[in-house]
Parts: structure tokens; C-alpha cells; sequence
């Protein structure tokens, strides 16, 4: 049998260690305007800069998952050359828990496509944004996505990480999150977006399993 016979199209043209990350961002109504505005901009930014380095084009793989009243995979794993941003829209309420399994889900299943290719990886992101927290949702259903996150980041399973934007209940967030949510500075989402990039290119240019000091979170957040 052809190596070709067995191996996915992508991974035999590129075979680089995979770097995957989750955009879990609010559409939620309360984003609707500038807030909404200045996140597109924001993933415009972070495309942009991604592609000025080579092995980030390569290796980084993003993935859009949007959650409002409803969960919606806007973008499904895509290296960062393929990465096409996308336009979100806001409306609706904050299923921030839903949300958030349908990432874990996602991050689960791509990790097993690595697997079956012969594909290293780093340990996955999610990287979540919000200006609220659980709306719409029951609290059994928020313990158990909190227990999920919980149970995944003690195995190295995943790293999940959250950003408040302007009245986003940081309190709610931490009880969620095993890592300490921080505070956006305004809507500062270029400056959030130029730290992703920095540090997704740093992570990319490690090799899988090495212990990595990420770029402090300068400028972006408040105290």
C-alpha cells in the first residue's frame, strides 16, 4: 500500500507538528456594535500576523467556534495559510457552556486525525472571549463543562484560556476556568490578538512537549 493510500491529502503535502487552536468567542447580543466590530478586526490581525512567519503558516491551525443563543462551527481546523477570517454578527443570549463543549469536542477530534496521520502536536488552546458569562443554561449544565475543563487541563489534555471583555463577570469566569480569566483593557482586541500571534509563534517553533514561557500579557490587559 502507498503511503499516500493511508495518510490525509493535507498532512502528506505538510507533515509539521500541529499547533491547534479554538477561537470560542460570544456573539451574544450584548457584543452587538463596536464590540462585535473591533473582534473581526481583531482575527483579521491575527491571520495577518500568523502568515509573516513561515513555520506558523505551516504548523498553527485555527478553528472559529461562535456561541450566542445557539453553538456554530464558523471555521473548522485550518492551517493559518487557509485560515479565511470570518464576519460575526451579534444577537441572542450567552450559551458560554455549550460553547464551550463543542470546542472540547472539537479539539478532541482533531487530535485523533493527528493520530491516525502520524501527526505530532502541541497541546491544544482554546481561547476564550466573552463580555458575560452562562445565560440560558442550567447550573448542572454549567458544573459539568466546568468539571470537563477541569479533568482536561489536570491531563494536559487541553489549555483553555479566557479574556473578559468590558462587563464580562471575571468571578463567574474563574469559578469555570482552572487558569486565572483576564480583563480586556477597553476593547483593545489588536493588541489581544498581536499577544495570540506572538505566542502561537512561539509555541510553534518549540518542539511538541517542551516547556514554553509565553509572552507576558502586556498592554492588552487591565489590572
Amino acid at each position: 500500500m502507498n503511503e499516500i493510500d493511508f495518510i490525509d491529502v493535507p498532512f502528506y503535502e505538510n507533515p509539521d507538528p500541529r499547533c491547534a487552536c479554538v477561537l470560542l468567542l460570544d456573539t451574544s447580543g450584548s457584543m452587538y456594535g463596536e464590540p462585535i466590530q473591533r473582534l473581526n478586526e481583531g482575527i483579521k490581525l491575527l491571520k495577518d500576523s500568523l502568515m509573516e512567519n513561515p513555520l506558523s503558516r505551516r504548523r498553527v491551525e485555527i478553528a472559529v467556534v461562535t456561541f450566542d443563543s445557539s453553538v456554530t462551527v464558523v471555521q473548522d481546523f485550518v492551517t493559518a495559510d487557509d485560515f479565511n477570517p470570518p464576519s460575526l454578527t451579534a444577537q441572542g443570549l450567552t450559551h458560554l457552556g455549550e460553547g464551550m463543549m463543542k470546542a472540547l469536542d472539537l479539539v478532541e477530534s482533531r487530535k485523533e486525525v493527528y493520530k491516525r496521520n502520524g501527526i505530532e502536536y502541541y497541546r491544544p488552546w482554546i481561547f476564550l472571549i466573552t463580555d458575560g458569562e452562562p445565560q440560558g443554561e442550567s447550573p448542572a449544565q454549567v458544573q459539568e463543562v466546568t468539571l470537563r475543563i477541569k479533568d482536561a487541563e489536570a491531563k494536559k489534555k487541553v489549555a483553555v484560556f479566557g479574556v473578559g471583555v468590558e462587563n464580562a463577570n471575571l468571578e463567574k469566569l474563574q469559578s469555570i476556568l482552572v487558569r486565572e480569566p483576564r480583563k480586556l483593557n477597553g476593547l483593545d482586541f489588536i493588541s489581544l490578538f498581536q499577544w495570540l500571534s506572538a505566542s502561537m509563534n512561539s509555541v510553534s517553533q518549540s518542539n511538541p512537549g517542551d516547556q514554553l514561557a509565553l509572552p507576558q500579557p502586556s498592554g492588552w490587559t487591565s489590572i
